[in-house]
C-alpha cells in the first residue's frame, strides 16, 4: 500500500515538473537571452497563438510580440537557428527585426536631446514659421481638423503637456524594457521628447500659450514604438500600425526610418494603407536614399525645407519623395511641459500630417500635389517631390498668393 502511494506521488511530481518546464518554455526569461530579434511570418493556416508558440519554442526561442497584421510574431531566437526555423512547413519566412530611429537632426542616438528645454512658465503663443509658411492659418476659418484621428508613431507624447493635453485622446505602448519582456501598454508617456515635438506641429492647441499646430483641433493618439533613446524595432512599428487599423485611426504619422528594407515591414504598410489608414513618413536625414517606410509606395515620403524654401542639404532624396515641408529649426512642444527647436525630416512630416487632417475634416480630396508650390528644379524631382506643401489651399481649395512662390 505504501509502495503504491509512493509511486502515485512520484508520478504526480513528474507531471507537475513537466508542466512547469512547458510553462517556462513559453514564457519570456528573466535574464537576458542569447540570440537576436527576428520577425517570423507564418503560413496562413498557422494563425493560432499556441501553434506559433510551439513552432518558435521548438527552436529554443520565444515570442516577444504578436503581429497579426502580417500573421507573424516578433521573436528572440538562439544564434544560428533562423534558417532551420524558416525551413519549417508552418513558416513562410524569417525576417530580421531591424532597428528604426527617430529622424530628428542632429541627434545621437537619433531623436535624443542632450538636455530638456523646459520652461517653468508657459510662454505666450506664437505661430511657428513652418505652420505659417505652409499657409495653414488660411484654412482655420473653414477647418481646424476636428474629428480626425492622428496616431503619432514615435517616442510617445507628453501626456499632460498644457499645449497638447486637450487634444490627446489616449495611447498605447509597444516598447518593452528590457526588450525581451512584454511591453506595458499604458506606458506611452514620452521619455525622449521627439514624439511630443512632432505632436505639437500636428495639433498644438490654439490656447494662447506656446505654439499652435497645423490642425489645432485634430485628435492625437500616442503610439509609443521608440524608446527613450529614439530607437526601436520594425516589429514595434508593425504592432503600432496594427493598432491603428484596429482602432480606425485616420492618419499615422511616422517621423522615423531605417535603411533596412524588410519585407514584413513593406507588407504591414501596404496592409494598413489598404485598411484605410493614411501613412506619412520622414524621407531621412543623410542626404542619400529615402529611408523605409517612406520609400514604400503606400507611404507619403516627406522632404525638409528651410526658411529660404530650399530643400535642406541633409534631406534624403530619391524618386520616392512625394512632397516637401518646413523641417529646419522648427519650434514646438517638448517633454516635461516645455518647448524646443529641432530640425529634420521628422519635423517636416507632421506638417504634412496636420494638412491631411485639415483636408479630411473639410471633406477635401487628398491630393496634396495639386496645390503644392513647385521648387527648383522645375517639375517633380528627387529633392522635393511635387514641391512645397500648401496647407491652406489643400484644405480649402482657395488659392492664396500671400506666401506662394513666384
Amino acid at each position: 500500500m505504501t509502495s503504491t502511494h509512493g509511486r502515485v506521488l512520484c508520478v504526480v511530481h513528474v507531471v507537475i515538473v513537466a508542466l512547469l518546464i512547458v510553462a517556462y518554455a513559453y514564457a519570456a526569461p528573466s535574464d537576458p537571452p542569447a540570440g537576436g530579434r527576428h520577425i517570423v511570418i507564418f503560413q496562413h493556416w498557422m494563425s493560432d497563438d499556441s501553434q506559433q508558440d510551439r513552432e518558435v519554442s521548438a527552436q529554443g526561442g520565444f515570442v516577444v510580440q504578436r503581429l497579426g497584421l502580417v500573421n507573424g510574431a516578433a521573436v528572440i531566437l538562439p544564434p544560428g537557428v533562423e534558417k532551420q526555423l524558416a525551413r519549417s512547413p508552418e513558416v513562410l519566412r524569417v525576417d530580421v527585426d531591424a532597428e528604426v530611429y527617430a529622424l530628428g537632426k542632429p541627434a545621437s542616438p537619433p531623436g535624443q536631446s542632450k538636455k530638456d528645454s523646459q520652461e517653468p512658465e508657459q510662454p505666450d503663443e506664437v505661430l511657428p514659421w513652418g505652420v505659417d509658411r505652409i499657409d495653414a492659418e488660411y484654412a482655420w476659418s473653414a477647418t481646424r481638423g476636428a474629428g480626425v484621428s492622428v496616431a503619432v508613431l514615435d517616442t510617445g507624447i507628453d501626456a499632460d503637456h498644457p499645449d497638447l493635453q486637450a487634444n490627446i485622446a489616449g495611447g498605447v505602448n509597444f516598447v518593452s524594457n528590457p526588450p525581451w519582456k512584454p511591453a506595458v501598454p499604458t506606458k506611452w508617456d514620452d521619455d525622449n521628447g521627439h514624439g511630443t515635438h512632432c505632436a505639437g506641429i500636428i495639433a498644438g492647441v490654439d490656447n494662447d500659450i506656446g505654439v499652435v499646430g497645423v490642425a489645432p483641433e485634430a485628435t492625437l493618439y500616442a503610439v509609443k514604438v521608440l524608446n527613450k533613446n529614439g530607437s526601436g524595432y520594425i516589429s514595434q512599428i508593425i504592432a503600432g500600425l496594427e493598432w491603428c487599423v484596429d482602432n480606425d485611426i485616420d492618419i499615422a504619422s511616422m517621423s522615423l526610418g531605417t535603411d533596412s528594407d524588410v519585407l514584413s515591414f513593406h507588407e504591414a504598410c501596404d496592409a494598413a494603407a489598404a485598411a484605410g489608414v493614411i501613412l506619412v513618413a520622414a524621407a531621412g536625414n543623410d542626404g542619400a536614399d529615402v529611408d523605409y517606410p517612406g520609400a514604400y509606395s503606400s507611404v507619403i515620403a516627406v522632404a525638409a525645407t528651410n526658411s529660404d524654401d530650399a530643400v535642406a542639404s541633409w534631406s534624403s532624396r530619391g524618386t520616392e519623395v512625394d512632397i516637401a515641408a518646413a523641417g529646419a529649426a522648427v519650434y514646438s512642444t517638448w517633454k516635461g511641459g516645455g518647448y524646443d527647436t529641432k530640425s529634420g525630416t521628422s519635423m517636416a512630416t507632421p506638417h504634412v500630417t496636420g494638412t491631411l487632417a485639415l483636408a479630411l475634416a473639410a471633406g477635401r480630396t487628398l491630393n496634396l500635389c495639386a496645390s503644392a508650390d513647385d521648387l527648383p528644379p522645375a517639375g517633380t524631382d528627387i529633392y522635393s517631390g511635387c514641391g512645397l506643401l500648401d496647407a491652406g489651399e489643400a484644405a480649402t481649395g482657395v488659392v492664396n498668393y500671400g506666401d506662394d512662390l513666384p
